[in-house]
């Protein structure tokens, strides 16, 4: 058994009993981040002035990022889309770890994407690698087997000396902890704007496979059942953690928090993924939480809550790597790799067999009950007695004062379409060379070449496709499909659209591949809550998310949400990262990203229009910003992703047009591929290569499929223009320039490691 503290210093240990004869005592509930109503509420639920370890509890649990309570009240409405995908309805959705999404024969995914941007501030390779550990903690309590990541990241001006500070550090930290654990990384984004610096965001996705029969969810249930606590011991990193770091705004002095990042140990996560699906498939599980923000605090109060209400546990009794930690420090530990299961008093024996052989220490630290109370006890003594729903679930609800800002009319008065334009094919030439290389559309794969993006053997489609795609059975082909996406900049314009911009292109990414979209997750990233101009653009976000989600017939399973990313008064641009996951029946006919051969036709899919502010041309160029975003038509996107899953086995290739337009997808297919094309483009040559007019495509088919192409085009009424054909070393427009792949290429990947090191 695990050794614990040695015992309570008698004269100073707060027990309820103290606390109710003790009602004066001044307590830091202000140091914790409670406001003084806080504070008076919890004394008014209890009917006393709470406990040192209660008051720690609860404080980390009514954080802004354990309780949600200024966001609650706009995520409510997701409840409103109806819980079934375009195959059926969810197996699990909103409330649990993750969202289970049923993919046909038998199996089901959990996939959910949340951040650790505060923590990977402070300490950048911590703070990632812990991120992708949390993520993965959530899918394993669902009951699947994780089988890839992904990473949605976000970092200040590539020149910056703190762009320099965090990034390598993240990447090593999210590559670190995936690469050890064994999951392939398939994808994500980066990227570089001014608003991020001081800030960074660190998304990070899992999804996880099982079939049906396996869902497990937490709560906490059978009086007499045992809880166990099993994994890593408690120590004091991540003391507060990711709850306290996350829940206020960093002032401009920099990073000065570090205690409070936890440090992530993979291969003990490695051991625990592996014990855990055996203690499922033993069937010695009948409720589990992983333990992430805000640690014991979390688990406990949620498992009793979701469950018949009463829990005791024995505080005591709890593995810690440190054994000078009261109380309070237990409860608040954020320490990584540790999972609670609730197991019936016959399956113990076996269950700890189960850890025993995976070297993974258990400890029976408590039992079920049904008082409907949270009782915990240190060394025989009542430190905790509460009603585990006002700490898990009943904490304040804000309605946050929010208004359109004032700034905001001006801002989309000032469109990017009246700022001067290249006109020769020369400008126009060199205006492409500086696109494909700026930090946003660049090559990447200094960041993604330390993944590993094929371990496991079922990676079908990784980083530069549109979308990662693994394989689920090996048998069938079974497989599903993955995107992220989220460009701020249409945000800041307009956050209703912005956000559904942002669904469109993670739709529209899954569907190139061949994938039918499912569902959704989102992460929404946004400055403080207590600026009302930054809560207009949440409340519009979650508004717009929620208006395409009921247009294209897809639940939002979940997510996360992330404020006070700001420092001092400079909020980061609204970045509502939503990802998509779809279903493909045959991961063998699937669709690549790229240009296959030569000789073959390229054709545009969807309509272009005048549609430059936010573009990626406009920022680059010009460092603007302003206007409206491209407009939103998720009739067309629909349209256009039906077509593409019928393209399957007809098109040799297909890529979506977003940031840079066609001019960047043209390039990055040639390039990716080094086949080149030759296009003839009609009208204005500048917009129909740089505008970022949405519901778009290429794909590239023999010419023996045009006619078939046609006709399926016209059935799914997507507009299709061919404009030219593959072959040759150079991307060449017809009448204006003729680059060569190779200058093309050395332009593109040359960025990071210049501004990184080889």
């Amino acid at each position: 058994m695990a050794d614990t503290a040695s015992g309570p210093t008698r004269t100073t240990l707060d027990t309820v009993a103290v606390a109710a004869a003790d009602p004066g005592r001044d307590q830091p509930w202000s140091e914790l981040g409670l406001k003084s109503d806080e504070y008076d509420r919890i004394k008014q639920i209890l009917g006393r002035r709470p406990t040192g370890a209660e008051l720690a509890m609860y404080s980390v649990m009514w954080s802004e990022h354990c309780s949600y309570k200024s966001s609650k009240v706009h995520l409510k409405q997701f409840g409103e889309i109806p819980q079934v995908t375009p195959i059926g309805p969810m197996l699990a959705g909103i409330g649990e770890n993750a969202g289970v999404l049923d993919i046909g024969q038998g199996y089901a995914v959990s996939f959910k994407v949340e951040s650790h941007n505060h923590p990977s501030y402070v300490e950048p390779y911590q703070g990632a690698a812990t991120g992708i550990g949390g993520i993965v903690r959530d899918i394993i309590a669902m009951g699947a087997r994780p089988v890839a990541v992904m990473d949605p990241l976000r970092f200040g001006p590539l020149d910056a000396d703190d762009t320099h500070r965090v990034l390598p550090g993240i990447v090593a930290g999210v590559g670190g902890y995936g690469n050890c654990l064994g999951l392939p990384n398939i994808g994500g984004e980066a990227v570089f704007d001014e608003t991020y610096l001081g800030n960074p965001l660190v998304n990070a996705l899992c999804v996880g496979v099982m079939r049906h029969e396996d869902l497990h969810l937490a709560k906490a249930s059978g009086e007499g059942n045992l809880v166990v606590l099993y994994g890593a011991r408690t120590g004091g990193d991540g003391i507060g953690g990711v709850s306290v770091l996350a829940s206020e705004t960093f002032d401009e002095d920099g990073p000065a928090k570090r205690p409070s990042v936890q440090v992530g140990d993979p291969f003990m996560e490695k051991l625990l993924i592996e014990c855990t699906l055996e203690l499922f498939r033993a069937g010695v599980v009948a409720g589990i939480q992983d333990l992430g923000g805000a640690g014991l605090s979390c688990a406990t109060s949620e498992l009793a809550s979701a469950g018949d209400g009463g829990m005791h546990v024995h505080l005591d009794k709890v593995p810690l790597r440190d054994s000078t930690l009261s109380p309070e420090e237990i409860l608040m530990s954020e320490s990584q790799e540790r999972m609670m299961a609730v197991v019936e008093p016959a399956d113990i024996d076996a269950f700890l067999a189960i850890t025993t052989k995976w070297d993974v220490e258990a400890a029976v630290i408590g039992e079920v009950t049904e008082t409907g109370r949270l009782l915990i006890d240190w060394h025989g003594e009542t430190v905790v007695d509460v009603p585990p729903r006002t700490v898990a679930h009943d904490g304040p609800v804000y309605e946050r004062p929010f208004a359109r800002p004032q700034w905001q009319d001006a801002l989309q008065a000032d469109g990017a379409e009246k700022l001067a334009r290249p006109t020769t094919g020369a400008e126009l030439r060199a205006t492409l060379l500086q696109l494909v290389a700026s930090p946003n559309l660049c090559d990447k794969s200094w960041i993604t070449d330390q993944y590993d993006r094929y371990v496991q053997g079922n990676t079908v489609l990784s980083q530069p496709s549109d979308s990662g795609m693994v394989r689920v059975d090996e048998e069938t082909h079974l497989g599903v499909s993955l995107a992220t996406d989220c460009n701020g900049r249409f945000a800041k314009l307009d956050p209703y659209a912005g956000a559904q911009l942002a669904l469109a292109e993670a739709y529209r990414n899954v569907a190139t591949g061949g994938a039918l979209p499912l569902a959704v997750s989102d992460c929404l990233n946004f400055g403080s809550p207590e600026d009302s101009d930054v809560m207009w653009q949440f409340a519009e976000a979650c508004r717009g998310l929620k208006d395409a989600c009921l247009e294209l017939g897809i639940p939002v399973t979940g997510g996360n949400v992330s404020l006070y990313n700001q420092t001092g008064e400079t909020a980061i641009l609204p970045t509502p990262v939503v990802a998509v996951l779809g279903v493909i029946e045959d991961v063998r006919r699937r669709t690549p990203s790229v240009f296959q051969a030569a000789g073959e036709q390229v054709v545009l899919l969807g309509t272009t229009r005048e549609e430059l502010s936010g573009s990626e041309w406009a920022n680059v160029v010009h460092g603007h910003l302003g206007g409206l975003p491209p407009a939103v038509d998720l009739g067309a996107e629909r349209d256009l992703a039906r077509l593409l899953k019928d393209l399957v086995g007809v098109a040799t290739s297909a890529h979506d047009l977003s940031d840079g337009g066609l001019a960047q997808s043209l390039a990055e297919a040639a390039m990716v591929s080094g086949i080149g094309a030759t296009v003839s483009l009609e009208g204005d040559a500048f917009l129909g290569l740089f505008a970022e007019s949405t519901a778009r495509a290429i794909v590239t088919v023999p010419t023996a499929a045009l006619a078939e192409l046609r006709t399926l085009a016209e059935r799914h009424g997507v507009p299709l223009t061919e404009i030219g054909v593959t072959g040759g070393d150079s991307l060449a427009v017809e009448g204006q320039f003729d680059l060569d792949l190779t200058e093309l290429r050395t332009a593109w990947s040359a960025t990071l490691p210049a501004a990184l090191g080889s």
